[in-house]
């Protein structure tokens, strides 16, 4: 789940049709120049006015890093790049849509969003003005599956979210024990020897206020993802198998094998869900450590003491959270990012904003500042600020596969409700596997 501070609003019926992973030719190939194609999109301001407006969710420090990373474009294009910002963006680009305000390109936090723009018609398909291949060719593996409709793509990211990180202190390596590793079961032998030694091998932590539960929905996509693999994972997101399926029930099944047996949590059940999410580190950090492993994306390490912060690189480790065995062969990255979509098909300045905004080019600066992530596996990843921050991207980009996380794809009532409130319950004990996802299944709306 992403999260609650970032999260919109995502539309119940997302006809997402996914593909796996490879350089693929989009199925419905049109004109690689702008306004090409069966369909335009006809929103947006003035065409050819040199001025472009982008509308997003993000602020603050980042809409400072993304404004930094485009001057060298607006310099040598003579494009004035005008970006506007809102927490509520979901709401407001709607309002937008009905009273005919709409920018130039939007940039949607999750996929939802997009789809519902895309069913009124608001979108342009980027096979009109990209190079499908060549962008397909340079991003993570999966990336563009998100922004499918029918069979066709719709958006491009601009930003890369990781997931599926596992996060340890430099403590850790005293203890000689692995810091890569080849299977989720392999992580649960060591953990076993870890916690014959005196510590818990987990620090784990769900407690977000109203937001309480969703660090748990990433846990049950992880093990979805790695179980199953991404054809049955886009099935379950998408509904196309009930929540109570008995391969979701059995990744709820393993996540208690995993986490909640006597002695692999620090706290245990209680601790787990008393633990603030951006605190559950902080245990690592202590003399000595209460715990080492900790299952996170990577925006977390903004959420680390100002000490650990000051020294990332020699402070934290970080790997790559491994396959399942015997389930899917490849190694998956559980995700999200921005994704930027071009609403006004007619101007040529909005196009080429579209271009430098989707490719490999764009970002250096933002990456520099710290807090961004490109989605492209051939981005310069020397312009990233620390060797962890490049870790991590590198994590990405030898991925398999990349998929979304599933509770953004769900509509909102489960994807951020019952699913959170699920894994609460579960958590805590109070209701079994089958109860949870069954209740679940139950709120899913008709």
């Amino acid at each position: 789940m992403t999260h609650p501070q970032r999260r919109v609003g995502i539309v119940a019926a997302m006809a997402l049709s996914l593909a796996l992973t490879g350089c693929l030719q989009d199925p419905n190939p049109q004109s690689q120049s702008g306004g090409g194609g069966d369909f335009v999109a006809s929103g947006g301001t003035t065409d050819s006015d040199k001025l472009v407006t982008i509308f997003g969710a993000f602020g603050g420090d980042e809409a400072e890093g993304f404004r930094d990373a485009l001057k060298a474009f607006e310099e040598s294009s003579g494009i004035t790049i005008e970006y506007n910002n809102s927490t509520d963006f979901t709401t407001l680009i709607k309002a937008r849509v009905r009273s005919g305000d709409t920018p130039d390109i939007a940039i949607f936090p999750q996929p939802g969003g997009l789809v519902e723009q895309v069913e009124d018609n608001q979108i342009q398909p980027i096979d009109t003005y990209l190079d499908y291949d060549a962008i397909n060719s340079t991003l993570i593996p999966g990336f563009l599956d998100a922004a499918r409709v029918n069979g066709r793509v719709y958006g491009a990211p601009m930003r890369m979210a990781v997931k599926s990180i596992v996060w340890y202190p430099a403590s850790y390596e005293a203890t000689g024990q692995p810091t890569e590793f080849e299977s989720v079961q392999q992580m649960q032998s060591i953990g076993d020897e870890i916690k014959a030694s005196g510590t818990a091998p987990w620090c784990v932590g769900f407690e977000s206020g109203p937001g309480t539960g969703w660090p748990g929905t990433d846990w049950i996509e992880e093990l979805m993802l790695r179980m199953w693999g991404p054809d049955v994972y886009d099935q379950w997101t998408s509904h196309k198998i009930p929540f109570n399926d008995e391969r979701v029930i059995a990744a709820f099944d393993e996540l208690d094998k995993l986490l909640f047996t006597d002695g692999n949590t620090y706290g245990g059940r209680k601790g787990i869900l008393a633990t603030a999410f951006g605190d559950t580190m902080n245990a690592a950090f202590e003399t000595p450590p209460k715990c080492y492993w900790m299952r996170q994306g990577n925006f977390v390490s903004g959420m680390f003491p100002q000490t650990v912060q000051a020294e990332l690189d020699t402070a934290v480790g970080t790997t790559v959270f491994p396959p399942y065995e015997g389930g899917f062969a490849g190694q998956p990255i559980l995700g999200g990012g921005d994704i930027a979509a071009l609403m006004n098909g007619d101007d040529p300045d909005a196009i080429e904003v579209m271009k430098f905004l989707t490719s490999d080019q764009f970002g250096g600066e933002w990456a520099q500042r710290g807090g961004w992530l490109s989605p492209h596996k051939t981005f310069d990843a020397t312009q990233y600020p620390d060797d962890t921050t490049r870790s991590i991207a590198e994590m990405a980009a030898n991925a398999d596969v990349f998929r979304y996380d599933g509770s953004d794809l769900m509509p909102n009532a489960v994807g951020g409700g019952t699913f959170w409130s699920g894994m609460v319950d579960f958590t805590s004990g109070s209701k079994t596997a089958l109860e949870v996802t069954t209740a679940i299944e139950n709120s899913w709306p008709k």
